[in-house]
């Protein structure tokens, strides 16, 4: 990409539309690097869960977000099976 000028006026010279054009790109970029960052968190958390579902294969981040999904369902699944077990084996007067 060819380098480009970019002269910038005082701030009191500009207009509130010409300041949130300039600001645009770079609010964009921040909440980009925020996404991009936190999907690599993911990644990183659910390493054992990506071997098991995809092992040798690059990851995209629509990938590591649907691993993501995946494993936090299976998760509150297994969550719920163990709540509503212990709570029957408690209640249940047969196993006194």
């Amino acid at each position: 990409m060819a380098p480009s000028t970019v002269f910038l006026e005082p701030d009191n010279l500009l207009t509130p539309k010409e300041k949130n054009k300039l600001r645009k790109p770079v609010v964009e970029k921040m909440r980009r690097d925020r996404i991009n960052s936190s999907i690599e968190q993911l990644k990183l958390l659910l390493e054992k869960e990506f071997q098991r579902h995809q092992p040798n294969s690059k990851l995209e981040k629509a990938d590591i977000l649907e691993v993501a999904v995946s494993y936090l369902k299976q998760q509150s699944q297994l969550q719920m099976k163990s709540k509503y077990s212990g709570d029957f084996f408690f209640q249940c007067p047969f196993n006194r």
